[in-house]
């Protein structure tokens, strides 16, 4: 066996041969001595009798040639035409090609597809998440599949509900890369259980439904991809669809452009297990309003209310235009899969290097009682709102909402136009930017019963009535540095509630604020205490 055999029967994924020689291998046949991948033949469906017609249902003979390759391991190919299919079942050690121009069609016919799996559990998740056999690609305890080339994968469909384009379960080292899939009424990706996995240069174009979901994954790399949906574009789950309760850890996300109508990332609404070492880098987020008839709900949410762990997740270089809540961090208490609901945690989160356009929701960090999250850092941040909020919005006293389901508009509007934290621990504000598209009553950063905060470099223009730029409510142990007030400012922070103490200021620049601070009568007294601060001018 030489090399290049070795590293195939690995799975270990090799460059796609070029155009040409993909075209040969398609025109040939295995019996006619095809030419090989890596020395394993080329499977051609069309000698397996597929018609490639568009009319025809070729599902036989694609998986004549799929159980094939499975004996000795192999490539199999879709050579230029129009597939139509219902259920394949893939087999380990093969992988699965569209040539350029060819389009594999999910069957109109739901009898054409593989029912639900029988499970021996009850589940707890909805179906798109717990079963993986009604798909258009399936494969189960497989190990070394490939499903690339440059063909396309399409759904057939016009609305949600119906079977996955790819589905695989309980797989190792598994490589999907250089397709397109659209019009798919269901995960498009859908991932579960799998350690090893490769997604690279995939375009999904109008998925009704979310674009990735890797879920209880392990390995994950997930890279210039182009995700277009209605859904949530890409989404690490953690759910209770393997009946037991398994982590997602050590996946990278990064080079993507995603357009949706809801959530462009997000972890935690199915999150019976942790999630651990999690990196989001360098992606455009943006809407369509023009297609989607709304804009994306949040561009990065982080979600934990099923009693589980978030630690380790790393946000950084994000381009979002006209996403509603750029940023939600959520820690609930909703409890699915558990006995008796209890909160898990969220902790060690760093976001930065963000920038975001045309914000409608305050960005917002929420605990419940008793649960902080902890230790999120938010560094480099420039969020420009588009303002509009009231008085009365700036006084709203914001429900708990303990057990609902996470979503960044589940407060409604909130009492600050940037940010907004509540039962917090361990918070940095490093360089963190607000800016106004128009008038807006309510304070730039509104946080309320926290703990261990550092405000460093934080500049925000100030509302348009009498409220402060920086809300500090029940607020203990604070750092104010380098901070700096803009023209027009008539109070910079404003202290309020009797937990209120330890606030200490440096080297900040309140030149343009009438009031640098203001302290309520329930604060104590000597709760501020200023140093090396640039004073109003008298």
């Amino acid at each position: 066996m030489n090399r290049k055999d070795f590293l195939f029967r690995l799975g270990v994924p090799l460059l796609p041969l070029p155009v040409a020689a993909v075209g040969r291998a398609a025109d040939a046949t295995p019996d006619a001595g095809a030419p090989s991948f890596s020395g394993l033949p080329w499977l051609n469906v069309r000698s397996h009798g597929a018609k490639g017609d568009g009319q025809t249902k070729d599902t036989r003979a694609i998986q004549a040639a799929i159980d094939a390759a499975g004996q000795t391991g192999g490539m199999v190919c879709l050579p230029p035409g129009r597939y139509l299919s219902g259920t394949l079942r893939l087999r380990s050690h093969v992988g699965f090609w569209l040539d350029p121009g060819a389009t594999l069609v999910a069957s109109p016919d739901q009898a054409d597809f593989d029912p639900y799996e029988k499970l021996s559990f009850k589940p707890v998740d909805d179906e798109e998440t717990t079963y993986f056999n009604y798909a258009l690609l399936r494969g189960e305890d497989l190990e070394h599949v490939s499903i690339f080339g440059a063909g396309t994968i399409e759904g057939n469909r016009r609305k949600r509900g119906g079977p996955k384009p790819i589905a695989l379960k309980n797989c190792r080292h598994v490589a999907v890369r250089d397709l397109t899939i659209q019009n798919a009424p269901n995960y498009n990706v859908s991932l579960l259980g799998c350690d090893y996995v490769d997604i690279q240069g995939v375009t999904i174009r109008n998925g009704y439904c979310d674009g990735i979901d890797p879920d209880c994954c392990r390995f994950v790399r997930i890279a210039n991809c182009y995700v277009e949906s209605w859904d949530d574009a890409i989404v690490p789950k953690a759910s209770f669809a393997l009946g037991v309760r398994r982590s997602t850890e050590h996946l990278t996300v990064t080079n993507c452009v995603l357009t949706t109508a809801c959530n462009a990332f997000k972890l935690g609404t199915e999150a019976s297990g942790d999630f651990k070492n999690i990196v989001l880098s360098n992606c455009a987020i943006f809407a369509r309003e023009d297609l989607w008839k709304r804009r994306p709900t949040s561009g990065v949410s982080i979600e934990m209310v099923d009693g589980a762990v978030i630690d380790r997740v790393v946000v950084a270089n994000l381009a979002l235009a006209d996403v509603q809540a750029p940023i939600f961090i959520r820690l609930g208490n909703r409890g699915r899969a558990q006995a008796t609901p209890t909160p898990g945690q969220l902790q060690h989160v760093s976001i930065a290097d963000i920038c975001a356009t045309g914000a409608s929701l305050a960005s917002s960090i929420t605990g419940i009682p008793g649960y902080d999250v902890r230790r999120v850092t938010l560094k480099n941040v420039r969020v420009s709102a588009r303002g509009g909020g009231t008085p009365e919005m700036a006084r709203k006293e914001v429900p708990e909402l303990e057990g609902k389901y996470p979503d960044a508009g589940m407060f409604g509007g909130l009492p600050a136009y940037g940010l907004f934290c509540r039962h917090v621990e361990g918070l940095e504000l490093d360089s963190v930017k607000f800016h106004l598209e128009a008038p807006d009553a309510r304070p730039a950063v509104v946080i309320t019963q926290a703990s261990n905060l550092d405000l460093r470099n934080l500049t925000a223009d100030p509302p348009s009535g009498e409220e402060p730029v920086i809300s500090l409510r029940d607020v203990r142990d604070a750092l104010l540095r380098g901070c700096r007030a803009q023209k027009g400012t008539k109070c910079f922070v404003h202290l309020s509630g009797a937990q209120t103490a330890q606030l200490r200021a440096l080297g900040n620049d309140f030149s343009q604020a009438t009031v640098p601070f203001r302290l309520d009568e329930d604060v104590p007294r000597q709760t501020a205490r200023e140093e090396a601060n640039l004073k109003p001018a008298p």
